[in-house]
């Protein structure tokens, strides 16, 4: 295949893993909008109860026959959104794979902005595909595939860029354990940051007394779960991200630039972020900090995380990782002779 089919491939691909995450969603959300009229098991119903994909229990017996009819009929829509899911994911691989085979020579397909947001978004619902059942995340499904939609949606639009030969700086062996380590992090703090909003979200409809028999926020796991769950997510993060931004990014720095370190300004958030998630980890571990406070100490770190990928690429103008941006960098001279 030549250069310019496999870029073909790739955007094809990449439209084709839109469609299946959007069908996914529409799978997901006639699975929540169905279990709106399920009663939830209460009291010695909880006894004699089916489990539905939210992890959560609906009352049965002889006066909810109904209730478990729709729910599992609304739980084949749960396996099918799961399915698609998982063909949506690997459809999303092979976007990533041909954009890296369509550049001469072959290369990493994170070579800017656009690249970085594909294989983010691929990590993010690969994570969440490959801990659905381990961590029991079908409560989290509507709104992953409606962030991963949307910023697709955003890539594609307003960050496309044509397939380049890397810059000088980016042409190192160290791209490759540097960016994957950061994209793996990203993935799992982006996951808890959801998670914990989520925890928010269910802790105050508690608190006021909202949280009724049906709906969404009803089939959430209770918060206590959440909160478990979204520490377990920073705990794998964090020792990824302390390799990329400590150990690898300084390394790679002094072997583009000759500086371990240079001020500069994504580094200077990257560290912002690692000094965020080790204060939460921290706090949790010694502090005994738990719920409201963790879980907002959380969502600080995701903001400083995405503003590091957004905001200092399209509002910095000091930055040395301006390459990373989602126009791509000038090719020199020397690049193109090689």
């Amino acid at each position: 295949m030549t250069d310019a089919a496999w870029e073909s491939l790739s955007n094809q691909a990449i439209a084709a893993a839109g469609l299946l995450y959007f069908l996914a969603l529409l799978a997901h959300l006639v699975e929540w909008a169905s279990l709106r009229k399920v009663p939830l098991a209460s009291g010695a119903a909880a006894s004699e109860s089916v489990d539905i994909p939210g992890g959560v229990a609906l009352a049965t017996g002889p006066d909810s026959d109904e209730a478990e009819d729709r729910a599992r009929r609304t739980a084949l829509f749960g396996r099918l959104g799961y399915l698609v899911t998982c063909l949506a994911v690997a459809v999303h691989f092979v976007s990533l794979f041909s954009r890296g085979m369509a550049a001469d020579p072959n290369r990493v397909p994170w070579g800017n902005m656009y690249e970085f947001t594909l294989t983010g978004t691929f990590v993010v619902a690969f994570l969440y595909a490959v801990l659905y059942r381990r961590l029991r995340l079908a409560w989290m499904a509507p709104i992953v595939l409606a962030f991963v939609l949307t910023v697709l949606m955003v890539a594609v639009i307003w960050l496309y860029s044509p397939v380049a030969p890397l810059t000088e700086a980016l042409s190192s062996y160290w791209l490759v354990i540097h960016v994957v380590s950061a994209i793996i992090a990203t993935g799992a703090f982006t996951l808890g940051g959801i998670t914990s909003a989520l925890y928010l979200v269910k802790a105050r409809a508690l608190a006021r007394g909202a949280d009724a028999e049906s709906g969404y926020v009803a089939r959430l796991p209770q918060p206590e779960a959440l909160d478990r769950v979204a520490y377990r997510l920073h705990a794998f993060g964090f020792p990824v991200w302390t390799f990329a931004v400590l150990i690898t990014g300084p390394i790679w720095a002094h072997q583009a630039w000759s500086s371990y370190w240079n001020w500069d300004p994504k580094e200077v958030w990257a560290f912002i972020t690692w000094v965020v998630y080790a204060a939460y980890l921290h706090a949790r571990t010694t502090a005994g900090w738990k719920g409201r406070n963790a879980a907002i100490l959380a969502l600080v770190g995701v903001a400083t995380l995405w503003f590091n990928f957004i905001g200092i690429n399209y509002f910095s103008t000091t930055s040395q990782h301006s390459y990373a941006g989602g126009a791509p960098a000038p090719i020199s001279a020397e690049t193109l002779q090689r």
